[in-house]
């Protein structure tokens, strides 16, 4: 399946990180968190990536069309045709990434909708470009083949600020850093969308997914809800990216592929 993943946001609550990089460029280790979102794709198969570009869309651009230098010993030739001829493989083969750009400002909903040309008429995947877990897709894709719906969203339950206290009587049974909330739901990404979808969407600029479209689908009985008990962590924050480069440093990131 093709992975469609929103790229264009500003990441305003990102601070000086946003200023320099769009969001999904922001490294959570070595690589962008974008990197990380594609390896669970990949994990399962889904290599085909189309990359709805806005906010800084050139820095995306241009590390994946500068991927073989970066990730290779390459030879360069120098004068002449300049051939550049990359020695080994890296871990990504078989990937194929369009770029597309879908405007500065314009939301969700359009994007998804300008790259409509790019995505082949079948079943296809999105998600974000800034949030991570450790989902089983296959579970979610025969999810929603099960419910034969238009639409499939991941919900999740979203991690807590703070400490979770157990109490014993009056002494601390269980105490828990920062657990994943055990009531509510939120929207987690991860969908799965069959082409008819398009029909919910518009090029209106202000067009955005989560609103006007999700709120028909829901009425006309078209969106199901795939719930993922798991890990799962967005990066809106610099709080958030601190607490997934912390994961990843001391080799306790559950999203690892």
């Amino acid at each position: 399946m093709q992975v469609v993943i929103l790229c264009g946001g500003r990441g305003t609550r990102m601070g000086a990180e946003s200023e320099v990089l769009p969001k999904p460029m922001v490294a959570v280790g070595e690589r962008p968190i974008l990197w990380h979102i594609m390896k669970r794709y990949a994990r399962f198969g889904h290599r085909e990536f189309v990359l709805c570009l806005g906010y800084k869309g050139d820095i995306i651009r241009d590390y994946f069309l500068h991927y073989e230098a970066r990730n290779n010993d390459v030879t360069v030739e120098l004068g002449g045709k300049g051939a550049v001829t990359a020695h080994g493989q890296h871990e990504e083969q078989g990937w194929t990434v369009t770029l597309a750009e879908t405007g500065l400002e314009t939301l969700t909903g359009t994007r998804v909708n300008r790259v409509r040309r790019y995505v082949r008429d079948q079943t296809f995947l999105l998600t974000y470009g800034d949030g991570v877990c450790d989902i089983d897709l296959d579970a979610l894709v025969a999810f929603h083949r099960r419910h034969g719906r238009i639409a499939t969203v991941t919900a999740v339950h979203p991690p807590a600020r703070f400490g979770e206290l157990i109490l014993d009587g009056g002494s601390v049974g269980r105490f828990s850093e920062k657990p994943q909330v055990g009531t509510g739901l939120i929207n987690g990404g991860f969908f799965v969308f069959e082409p008819a979808v398009f029909d919910y969407l518009s090029d209106d600029p202000a067009c955005a997914l989560e609103h006007e479209p999700m709120v028909r689908l829901t009425r006309d009985r078209q969106l199901v809800a795939y719930e993922h008990s798991g890990f799962w962590q967005c990066m809106d924050t610099v709080r958030e990216l601190t607490i997934l480069r912390d994961m990843w440093a001391s080799g306790q990131a559950p999203w690892q592929v």
